[in-house]
Formats: structure tokens, C-alpha cells, sequence
């Protein structure tokens, strides 16, 4: 599970359901959802 910031919580937290998704700059990111409150989640990972 990936690691990423709730706005929600204003904390930390496991994500749950993560997927990795390009974006439109065909960078590379993790869209989950927040365990705890159900908000959506989103992590961008490094270039490589």
C-alpha cells in the first residue's frame, strides 16, 4: 500500500485502492481513496 497525505484528515494515511494512472504530461501517479474518510487520495511519483 502507498503512503499519501488526506486533505480531509490533514494527515497521513495508507491509501486503499491504489492504481497507478498517467497523467496528461505522461508523468506517473497513485489515485486511491482515504481509509478512513472516503476522500479521494493522489500521490505523484518521481520522473523515472
Amino acid at each position: 500500500m502507498a503512503e499519501a497525505y488526506c486533505v480531509k484528515c490533514k494527515a497521513k494515511r495508507e491509501m486503499k485502492g491504489a492504481a497507478e494512472v498517467t497523467m496528461k504530461n505522461s508523468r506517473k501517479a497513485l489515485k486511491g481513496t482515504c481509509p478512513t474518510c472516503g476522500t479521494g487520495m493522489f500521490k505523484i511519483l518521481g520522473k523515472a
